[in-house]
């Protein structure tokens, strides 16, 4: 097992994360900015704030993923062949901190959040108020999606590395 290609893969599918964050980002704002030109009613022109703010925080997250992994790319073939055991007890600390993290936020938080703002909906009343609920809804729905396939692909790692580990 090539361990070196199998951390390479996990940094491409990183940075492929990291463009789908991006492309939904300037999705969430053309289609503030299109709800603000086109829209004829106070609720679809008062989606433009919340829609750029969750386009922004994409942009930001997706650019900071691909460049991210765009580092650990490079850095990977040299830090395996410094101290290759190292390099294994690290990636295995990683992807277990990170699994934790997705297993909290993407699978108990997320969703509680949705679920929150989808019962405050009926009690909040004004346009900007469920604009903003609506709008992270579907933030929320996008991270869970995005996450739930790179938590997919990191037990896949996480696999490799352990046997890659038992065979050292």
């Amino acid at each position: 097992m090539d361990i070196v290609k199998a951390a390479s893969d996990w940094a491409r599918f990183e940075m492929h994360s990291g463009a789908v964050f991006a492309a939904f980002g300037l999705a969430f704002l053309l289609a503030g900015l299109g709800f603000r030109q086109w829209g004829g009613t106070d609720f679809s022109r008062a989606l433009l704030v919340p829609m750029l703010v969750a386009g922004v925080l994409l942009l930001i997250l997706g650019v900071g993923l691909g460049l991210l992994g765009q580092s650990r790319l490079a850095a990977v073939p040299a830090t395996y062949a410094s101290d290759a055991t190292a390099f294994l007890t690290a990636e295995l600390a990683r992807t277990d901190k990170v699994l934790n993290d997705y297993r909290i936020l993407a699978f108990r938080l997320f969703p509680a959040i949705i679920a929150l703002c989808a019962l405050a909906i009926p009690f909040l009343d004004g346009p900007y108020w469920r604009a903003s609920l609506i709008t992270a809804i579907a933030l929320f729905t996008v991270l869970i999606l995005i996450d739930s396939n790179a938590n997919a692909r990191l037990q896949d790692y996480r696999q490799q590395l352990s046997m890659a580990e038992a065979s050292t």
